[in-house]
């Protein structure tokens, strides 16, 4: 483990939904090695318990439950669970969200609108809502809410997806904009399309649809999950004490055009 502030997580309490697999399980794996303490959530029972498991062979502090991110009083109990078990919460990453097939906007029905709303926008919103007060009481933290591409442009035929990371963008900067004086960081990250079940098991997983995403990249090539992390783990990093409110993209080049 390095002792360099920039990596060096021990001491801090973690909490990180959508854990269970993708950017979570893979940022939980390298917040352990680095000394954090975790509490996890996802909705998925298996995977999570699989990673708990795991994190626990190599006597990480970690605690998990199930969590349906659109539900407040299950978000809710996830952050009391870093307050009972750890005595309080440094860094949150609301992280968990889901895709919708393909669609023009005129063909988007209302059901497929409103669970992306429920999941991807009111999981934040709820998230922060209890987390920042728990790092009020201890005078600062860090919060980073995973938004997309699709948060900072338009999406075609992912119209709902893109409205409500957009939204999560809106509740970053407002977050961010109340709580600076209060020593409590809180930033988006927008990843492009990257290898992730969301995106390999989903309706994006065949071969031409990704060569088709992947030659939106000036990179020519999809995201890496360890990519995605490595820039999580910069924006969460207990030494980057100045940066609030951003979106950062990391995109192959994509919003450089």
């Amino acid at each position: 483990m390095s002792h360099d502030p920039l990596l060096d997580f021990r001491g801090q309490r973690v909490l990180i939904t959508g854990a269970g697999s993708g950017f979570g399980a893979l940022l939980a794996q390298q917040l352990a090695e680095r000394g954090a303490t975790l509490v996890l959530g996802d909705i998925q029972a298996a995977p999570l318990e699989a990673l708990v498991e795991t994190l626990r062979e190599r006597d990480v502090a970690v605690q998990a439950q199930l969590c349906d991110v659109a539900s407040e009083a299950q978000v809710r109990a996830l952050v009391r669970q870093a307050e009972q078990s750890f005595g309080g919460l440094d860094m949150a990453v609301n992280n968990a969200g889901i895709a919708h097939p393909f669609t023009a906007l005129e063909q988007l029905d209302e059901a497929s609108f409103d669970r992306q709303i429920a999941v991807n926008v009111k999981s934040v919103l709820f998230g922060m809502k209890y987390q920042i007060p728990l790092m009020q009481q201890q005078g600062g933290g860090a919060i980073l809410n995973i938004s997309s591409m699709a948060g900072i442009g338009g999406a075609p035929k992912l119209a709902a997806y893109a409205a409500a990371k957009h939204a999560v963008v809106g509740l970053t900067r407002t977050a961010a904009v109340e709580q600076a004086r209060r020593n409590i960081r809180v930033n988006a990250l927008c990843p492009y399309y990257s290898h992730t079940p969301m995106v390999d098991d989903g309706g994006l997983a065949d071969a031409s649809t990704q060569a088709m995403l992947a030659s939106g990249s000036p990179m020519k090539r999809l995201g890496r999950p360890e990519e995605i992390v490595a820039v999580m783990l910069m924006l969460l990093s207990p030494a980057n004490t100045y940066m609030t409110g951003q979106t950062v993209a990391v995109d192959g080049g994509v919003s450089a055009f």
